[in-house]
């Protein structure tokens, strides 16, 4: 029996699909058919019930996955075993918010590629929110408050985010000394649809109005030396502290 045709049914069935698995294995779709093909050609069962949705695990199939699982789990305790201590090989797909991932993550990627040159590491840049499942991701790196899942997430810092405005549009429009004074003035969006600002241990939620969104983020410069520039969020919609008296810079 092929290790290869094990491990690829352990990722089809834990993906919930052949599309999503051969992301995540990094080889065609027509691949891990042919290996689900023979695998199950070999055992004499059925193990995935096909369709156009994905694919769902027949009984015969549930009882093999937990076994097919743990023996990829022990190949890949004897392979570390005789690899020299810490080196870590295969391929890690990692997605990042474009508005940190170039300038924050990126470095630390290549200094963990030139560490272990036999990995493979591949990211995303993109504000968007990745599937880590269906698009077949390893990790992912996020800012602000996850949803509930069956993922595993862990804190590796805080972003302090502040409010800002250009000179000119301090001059033409005031400056707001309170959240709620925001709601009149124009707003530089970065996908989000509110700001949450803390005051204190209070958490203050705005909704500015005739907000201009930007569909891509970028490393933050925004166009706020002219007229138009208006007071955003660097980040996306962080956590912000409202520093007592004022918070507009130029």
């Amino acid at each position: 029996m092929d290790i290869e045709e094990l491990q690829t049914f352990v990722e089809v069935a834990d993906a919930g699909g052949i599309s999503s698995a051969a992301l995540r294995l990094g080889v065609s779709k027509s691949i891990v058919s042919r290996r689900l093909f023979r695998l199950e050609a070999e055992l004499g069962v059925q193990l995935l019930a096909r369709s156009t949705r994905g694919a769902a695990l027949t009984e015969a199939g549930a009882t093999f996955r937990d076994h097919a699982a743990r023996v990829c789990a022990e190949i890949d305790v004897a392979r570390e075993a005789i690899l020299p201590a810490g080196d870590l090989r295969g391929r890690l797909r990692v997605a990042a918010p474009f508005s940190l991932g170039p300038t924050h993550f990126a470095p630390m990627l290549a200094e963990m590629a030139r560490r272990h040159p036999r990995l493979r590491i591949q990211t995303c840049y993109s504000d968007r929110f990745v599937d880590l499942i269906a698009e077949g991701y390893d990790c992912a790196i996020r800012v602000g408050y996850l949803q509930d899942s069956n993922l595993i997430a862990r804190r590796i810092g805080a972003v302090h985010g502040k409010l800002v405005a250009s000179p000119n549009y301090v001059k033409a429009h005031g400056s707001p000394e309170t959240p709620e004074e925001l709601l009149a003035h124009q707003a530089l969006m970065q996908g989000t649809e509110a700001w949450q600002l803390t005051d204190g241990g209070k958490i203050i939620t705005v909704r500015p109005q005739g907000a201009s969104r930007p569909t891509t983020a970028r490393p933050w410069s925004p166009p706020l030396s002219q007229d138009s520039g208006s007071p955003t969020c660097p980040i996306g919609s962080p956590m912000t502290t409202w520093p007592p008296g004022h918070w507009c810079r130029s």
